[in-house]
């Protein structure tokens, strides 16, 4: 049987990323927005911090099971920057391009070496929004900030990301393929592997 759970995001890419992984989870993915839930204030100090914020105020206001992520870019050579505020990076909440802009001026003359780069994404499902043993993972995705965007997928700093061990940006390789090597395709496969040792 289908479990509905509401995704704690109102992130278009995000909600196109999950409903691709989560495909054959068992899990019926409704979008907050659909129910007419607001963002929550992410005022934690760390991604798993706010990824239970928002999964607390998505099942609060739903009464539904939710589940939530917190991820962002951090660059080895601005001391974890853009981090926590990854979306936010250059003001405006969502602004890929200005955010990618503002990375590359910030990187401008570093040389590749020094342009070390992870996603990082902290994952959280709740069954309710008292929960006490919130399910969490977490994955981190590893690489280098490019000089110039690449590739037209993705959505975020993918064009910028080159994963280690690949030819391609972020925002050049399949879909499928993202979905697997990403920080959210990882964060996702250890979640599962959470929830069948706790249904065994």
């Amino acid at each position: 049987m289908m479990q509905r759970v509401i995704l704690a995001s109102s992130n278009r890419g995000k909600l196109a990323e999950f409903n691709a992984l989560l495909a054959d989870s068992g899990f019926e993915v409704v979008a907050q927005s659909s129910l007419g839930v607001a963002d929550a204030e992410e005022t934690g100090l760390s991604f798993v911090e706010n990824a239970l914020l928002k999964a607390r105020h998505a099942a609060r206001a739903s009464g539904l099971p939710a589940l939530a992520d917190d991820s962002g870019l951090c660059v080895e050579h601005l001391h974890g920057s853009p981090g926590l505020y990854s979306a936010r990076y250059a003001g405006g909440h969502g602004d890929s391009a200005a955010n990618n802009a503002k990375l590359l001026r910030a990187l401008d003359g570093v040389p590749a070496a020094q342009r070390g780069a992870f996603f990082i994404c902290a994952l959280v499902l709740l069954q309710d929004a008292d929960d006490p043993a919130p399910l969490m993972a977490e994955g981190r995705w590893h690489g280098r900030v490019l000089d110039a965007p690449r590739g037209e997928q993705g959505f975020g700093y993918d064009p910028l990301f080159l994963p280690h061990g690949h030819a391609l940006s972020a925002a050049e390789l399949e879909p499928a393929l993202k979905n697997r090597l990403s920080h959210r395709g990882q964060a996702l496969a250890q979640l599962h592997a959470r929830l069948a040792e706790r249904h065994a």
